[in-house]
């Protein structure tokens, strides 16, 4: 049994579908709802496994994660964080929101992928020893072939830019403020929380896809996401920045959103 919110990655409800498992759904971001659907279960939440994510991948928010790890401890259960677009971004050392939360040690598996702050392909599970039993019983993992020595050469690369320049992390997040708060002051509605993903949320897919075309004229691209594909039925663009982006980049983005306003 699986209680997942309900803005989770589509791989990730892909996944437990595969496996077959019951999955119960709770209000994204809401721990309150959590618990609820926990404390109905009874015994059985002791066996459920609560899946989040650091980052969302479309609004760009975090989970509470302090506030699950707190019901978990009350009520049981096993806790899966997927760090996709946290590690490398959020912690002291760049391993995530547990790490930056401080709640590593109650979370039973961490899961990742090579794609984003790692820049290469593949992902990664780390679990406790006492975990690692899944490995036996995965029969997608049985038959995955391994990643290819020059995915992993570049991972090792990433993980000691990532380990040996903090200052990298807070250019990013930098750039992320900076961004955040030029199209808050043009009066864009924005997600609630700032990190690297800055989502536009725009009111009809109409109006989302008019200023995506737009954007592209002075050299701006920005994802586009259309429902199904956005959570709640909104139209998103959004828009990413890296550590690498200049002030100059930014304020250029921040410009071209501004051009739309005139």
């Amino acid at each position: 049994m699986v209680l997942l919110d309900a803005d989770s990655h589509a791989s990730i409800y892909d996944a437990c579908s595969l496996g077959g498992a019951e999955i119960i759904r709770f209000r994204h971001n809401d721990a309150k709802d959590l618990e609820r659907r926990m404390v109905r279960l009874g015994e059985r939440a002791k066996e459920a496994i609560i899946i989040v994510e650091g980052i969302y991948s479309m609004l760009g928010d975090v989970a509470p994660l302090a506030e699950i790890v707190d019901i978990k401890r009350r009520l049981g259960g096993y806790l899966i964080v997927d760090e996709a677009h946290s590690f490398g971004v959020l912690g002291a050392t760049g391993r995530g929101l547990a790490e930056a939360v401080g709640v590593e040690d109650d979370v039973d598996i961490i899961v990742g992928t090579f794609s984003k702050s790692l820049a290469s392909i593949g992902g990664f599970a780390v679990v406790s020893e006492a975990m690692e039993v899944l490995r036996y019983g995965s029969r997608p993992y049985i038959f995955t072939a391994s990643p290819s020595p020059s995915c992993i050469a570049t991972v090792r690369s990433s993980l000691r830019t990532i380990a040996t320049q903090p200052e990298l992390r807070q250019k990013l997040m930098d750039n992320a403020n900076h961004l955040y708060d030029g199209l808050q002051k043009l009066g864009y509605e924005l997600s609630s929380h700032i990190s690297p993903v800055v989502p536009v949320i725009i009111g009809s897919k109409e109006e989302g896809l008019r200023i995506w075309r737009e954007l592209i004229s002075p050299g701006v691209y920005v994802n586009l996401i259309l429902p199904p594909a956005a959570p709640a039925g909104i139209t998103l663009l959004r828009c990413s920045v890296n550590a690498a982006h200049s002030r100059e980049q930014i304020d250029a983005i921040i410009q071209a959103f501004a051009t739309l306003k005139q």
